[in-house]
């Protein structure tokens, strides 16, 4: 292992440490997977360090590694490692946006199985917007709550050709990683037609209703009160 070895882990080591001190790691995996991303940070640090201070006391020259039969020369993929390290050190992960929700085709279908226990929340105003989108995928029924009132935040996505006064409210649910994260929302009725930018961050409370969406019965939030919130320091539902 030389210095350009240890350069590579070292730089490794510090970007996930970096995400966890910097609360990034939060847009990147789900928080189960923290404790083995910190210790692999750590774990990294430490043999970058170990192998300096051997390094210190027995000065003298590495012995080189047979190259052997690779895909790429060791040299390739010494700077790969490196560079892709360093990459991650400039650029701020940022979560994902309303674009994607609607790229990925799952936001109006509602076709993901959920893949926690779903647990009720007795009181319809305490539930999150991945509990009332849960409720629905284990009772479909929409008129089973209507007139449940309702408090879910989360992020304005447009969809094409829904009407003026409408829009969804979504947020994106990781199971391991940002890799896998889906989105789910539910659609919002204003009482008067009022622009909202989308990715805009929401908290709407209002009370249930039944309507038609894309041809569909679906279960539709009448919004009686919008209040702009900060987007959250962790922005996915689990």
């Amino acid at each position: 292992m030389n210095g350009f070895d240890l350069l590579a882990i070292g730089a490794w080591g510090v970007l996930l440490l970096k995400y966890w001190l910097t609360g990034q790691l939060a847009v990147l995996i789900h928080p189960n997977y923290f404790p083995l991303t910190i210790g692999a940070g750590l774990l990294l640090v430490g043999l970058v360090g170990w192998q300096g201070w051997v390094r210190w006391r027995e000065p003298g020259q590495p012995q080189a590694l047979a190259e052997g039969s690779q895909l790429l020369p060791r040299s390739w993929g010494r700077f790969l490692l490196l560079s892709t390290a360093v990459v991650g050190l400039i650029v701020t992960p940022r979560p994902f946006n309303s674009q994607i929700a609607l790229e990925s085709g799952e936001l109006l279908s509602m076709t993901r199985t959920m893949p926690q226990q779903f647990r009720p929340v007795n009181r319809p105003e305490a539930r999150s917007l991945v509990d009332w989108v849960r409720l629905l995928n284990t009772y479909p029924e929409p008129d089973a709550y209507q007139g449940q009132k309702a408090k879910v935040q989360g992020f304005v996505v447009h969809p094409p050709d829904s009407p003026s006064n409408r829009f969804f409210i979504a947020r994106f649910v990781v199971t391991c990683c940002a890799a896998d994260a889906y989105p789910v929302g539910l659609p919002v009725d204003l009482p008067e037609a009022k622009t909202y930018q989308a990715d805009t961050w929401l908290e709407i409370q209002g009370q249930m209703a039944t309507g038609q969406v894309k041809g569909q019965r679906r279960l539709i939030l009448q919004a009686a009160k919008i209040t702009p919130i900060q987007p959250p320091a962790n922005p996915y539902l689990y």
